[in-house]
């Protein structure tokens, strides 16, 4: 008997995973977002996509990582749908897309939460990808489904209107 023929069903390995998995991947995903209802939403929106992977030719081997990856997609699919919204009420309004300009600094975190939290969908996307789960550029590019140089360009942006709005923040500027 082959190793392809004893394989164990993923459909089984992802139900004895997911008493584990489900802390994991809810709390991966509401410390990025924020909301409990977002990350109860996506919660149930990773452990659906999972099962359908499951049922594909050939399956995955389910495990923790593995979850938390499709909690990245789900999340960064969620950033995206809301910025193309957001952006189609902007060019309704006529107003202008946010500026930019990078900063390194230690900062408060409270705060930060706040400012990351105000910020555009994919604006947020960016730097949650690139800062919180440490990723480099390209796949940050990867996972928005942008070009490297584009994502750049997002990144210095974000940066620049994190750092303006952190700046009014904590030391009292122009809201």
């Amino acid at each position: 008997m082959s190793s392809d023929q004893v394989r164990a069903d993923p459909g089984l390995t992802l139900l004895t995973l997911y008493d584990t998995a489900l802390p994991e991947v809810y709390g991966y995903l509401l410390s990025r977002c924020g909301r409990r209802t977002l990350a109860e939403d996506l919660t149930a929106e990773v452990f659906l996509a999972a099962v359908q992977a499951c049922r594909r030719q050939p399956p995955p081997t389910p495990s923790i990582g593995w979850l938390v990856g499709i909690a990245r997609h789900k999340l960064v699919d969620h950033w995206r749908a809301l910025e193309r919204e957001e952006r189609g009420l902007r060019a309704l309004d006529g107003l202008p897309a946010l500026d930019d300009d990078p900063w390194d600094d230690k900062i408060d975190t409270l705060v930060a939460r706040e400012v990351l939290d105000e910020q555009t969908p994919v604006h947020r996307a960016a730097l949650t990808l690139r800062y919180l789960d440490g990723l480099p550029v390209w796949e940050v590019a990867r996972d928005l489904g942008r070009t490297l140089h584009a994502t750049e360009a997002l990144l210095t942006r974000a940066r620049a209107a994190f750092r303006r709005r952190y700046t009014e923040l904590t030391e009292g500027g122009p809201a």
